[in-house]
């Protein structure tokens, strides 16, 4: 990190209200490390708990923040708020896995209606 880079502060708010990992954080933090330090941090004491990375989405002024750009990029300037500090919000979400289905062995569907001409 270069010396005199402009930081921000944030903190992130879980599901059940309670705020972790507050501190201040450089501009060019990428979205991937801040996931990486929560999920690091995160309270053991709660009932959902993140796995990975992959399962965390920050969420800041409704928008869900991506991987790959850094703070700066992601432009989380609140109006004229200096030095205020900015919430983000976290949800812990797994990520479903996909069912791999074989057509083949489906069976056909059965048709419950019957009709009857007499």
């Amino acid at each position: 990190m270069a010396e005199g880079e402009e930081r921000i502060e944030l903190k992130f708010r879980i599901f059940d209200g309670t705020d972790i990992a507050h501190s201040t954080y450089a501009l060019s933090t990428a979205v991937a490390t801040l996931k990486q330090r929560l999920v690091a941090e995160w309270p053991q004491d709660k009932s959902v708990l993140p796995k990975s990375v992959s399962d965390i989405k920050l969420i800041h002024a409704g928008k869900v923040l991506e991987n790959s750009k850094t703070l700066a990029e992601s432009r989380l300037y609140f109006g004229d708020l200096p030095g205020g500090v900015i919430t983000m919000h976290v949800v812990v979400q797994p990520p479903v896995a996909k069912k791999k289905t074989d057509k083949s062995k489906e069976e056909p569907k059965k048709n419950p209606c019957s009709c009857t001409i007499l």
